[in-house]
């Protein structure tokens, strides 16, 4: 399935996780969101890579190494997630960090630990080389 529509996407994953905090509310280990997520969105037809390798790449195109998205989506769609009380400044420069080190456009930062669900979606455009 090739997505035209990074937004469409997002709005995909956002509606399925209010429907899963919504269900089990905060107070579980970040995994169990991630398991969630992976079963809703896969029966949706959606290609989810779970704790999936990306390939971290220099400014002049040299592979440094790899680290591991919590959710790749359809090829497109980094997913970092949280169970905590906020989301910190820590958090946002990670999921940035990935998406411009990997050369991944989009990201969701999605954080199920507080009372009410906190989902943030952050865009890199990133010149290559």
């Amino acid at each position: 399935m090739s997505w035209g529509n990074i937004n469409a996407l997002c709005d995909i994953v956002r509606e399925t996780s209010f429907a899963i905090h919504k269900y089990h509310r905060n107070g579980h280990l970040e995994k169990v969101y991630e398991n969630a997520l992976v079963n809703r969105l896969g029966k949706q037809g959606l290609k989810v890579r779970q704790q999936h390798p990306l390939t971290v790449y220099d400014e002049d195109g040299t592979v440094l190494g790899e680290y591991f998205a919590d959710l790749f989506i359809e090829d497109c769609l980094i997913v970092e997630l949280k169970a905590c009380k906020a989301t910190t400044d820590e958090h946002v420069a990670q999921i940035l960090g990935y998406l411009k080190s990997s050369r991944i456009e989009t990201g969701l930062l999605i954080n199920f630990g507080a009372a009410k669900l906190q989902v943030k979606k952050y865009l890199m455009t990133v010149d290559f080389l």
